[in-house]
């Protein structure tokens, strides 16, 4: 099934602007090769597209996943929303409720103790390595 192989596309939100963002084949350890650009760009459309509907679901819902917000060409836009409205988005191809319930309680425990390091400002954007590094197993644990 090419879908349940399309890479996923992980992005953090903050209030104007992506803070980061993580392209994972979760069927390899590597980058991701053979992705052309306007499907990059196609992807990073999507999620773009889908932060009014974020929005939207976060008024409608005490909790901070939003399951799936959008659905566009059989990928899924699914959401976290921090307490401090930082917006967490995954671009997949259709994977389980509970395996991105998990992947983004993995991935918010990791943001929480980044945004505790004193040298870490709010609402810029993430460069630890060891961060993304994370990021990056996690989604290979819970979304392969």
């Amino acid at each position: 099934n090419k879908a349940m192989s399309a890479p996923v596309l992980f992005v953090i939100v903050g209030k104007n602007e992506p803070l980061f963002e993580a392209e994972i084949d979760t069927h390899s350890s590597i980058g991701v090769p053979g992705q052309n650009d306007l499907s990059t760009r196609q992807n990073y459309f999507v999620l773009h597209s889908a932060l009014d509907l974020v929005e939207k679901s976060a008024w409608t819902t005490n909790g901070m996943y939003l399951r799936v917000v959008d659905k566009v060409n059989h990928q899924q836009v699914s959401t976290f929303l921090t307490a401090a409205n930082v917006k967490f988005m995954l671009l997949h191809g259709g994977k389980g409720e509970e395996v991105v319930k998990n992947f983004f309680n993995e991935v918010y425990g990791y943001y929480v103790k980044l945004s505790m390091n004193p040298f870490h400002k709010y609402d810029t954007p993430i460069t630890s390595k060891a961060f993304e590094a994370r990021v990056r197993a996690a989604a290979r644990a819970y979304l392969s």
